[in-house]
């Protein structure tokens, strides 16, 4: 990697900083947006023979709350179960629209580092080809100089698309999932709003 660093010259150093950050926020978010963590399997069901067996208290809600972004949805919920069916799913829009940016936290970063990173390969570039052709004798430059001069344009095009792709690839990726995240915990806390109030069979 040092060498690959030498040969491209100076403008690569702003790609190498780009491609940690973004593979800092790639494993993170990838930890993160585990389904296990963010929807845990069996949880309304819990949460709905909680509330059959000892009702809601608040020793239930902080159970409910913890450890899972839907826990804290359904515990909004619960916390207004003996409120209209409006205020129930207002507060849990509310507990929705904060787990929402805890799940997006960094993507716009992610998404940012796919976007420039092109353009700092094409600013590399650039500068190569002002190394190679800015001499005042550029017909009469020596091979090496020729050569670095090529290599920091060339090295630099190729390092801006090798970080872009995967921070595009993996910012596509992470939208999915939480676009598939959140439909199921819209559901589910849908089916939570429906029992409580007599609507739905649990």
């Amino acid at each position: 990697m040092p060498h690959l660093i030498e040969a491209a010259g100076w403008p690569s150093i702003l790609l190498v900083i780009a491609s940690i950050v973004g593979l800092a926020i790639i494993f993170e978010r990838l930890l993160a947006l585990r389904a296990s963590r963010v929807l845990p399997p069996g949880l309304l069901n819990d949460v709905l023979a909680g509330v059959r067996d000892q009702g809601v208290s608040p020793q239930l809600i902080e159970k409910v709350e913890m450890g899972s972004s839907l826990g804290r949805i359904l515990a909004a919920g619960l916390r207004n179960e003996r409120n209209s069916r409006e205020a129930m799913k207002e507060s849990i829009e509310e507990a929705g629209r904060a787990v929402l940016v805890d799940l997006e936290r960094s993507l716009s970063t992610l998404g940012t580092i796919a976007s420039i990173s092109p353009l700092l390969g094409l600013f590399g570039t650039v500068v190569g080809m002002i190394m190679l052709f800015g001499s005042q004798n550029p017909a009469g430059a020596s091979p090496a100089e020729l050569a670095q001069g090529i290599s920091v344009a060339l090295y630099n095009t190729a390092f801006g698309l090798v970080v872009a792709v995967p921070s595009m690839i993996f910012y596509r990726l992470f939208r999915s999932r939480i676009d598939r995240l959140v439909a199921e915990m819209e559901q589910q806390a849908i089916k939570l709003v429906e029992v409580l109030h007599g609507e739905r069979l649990p």
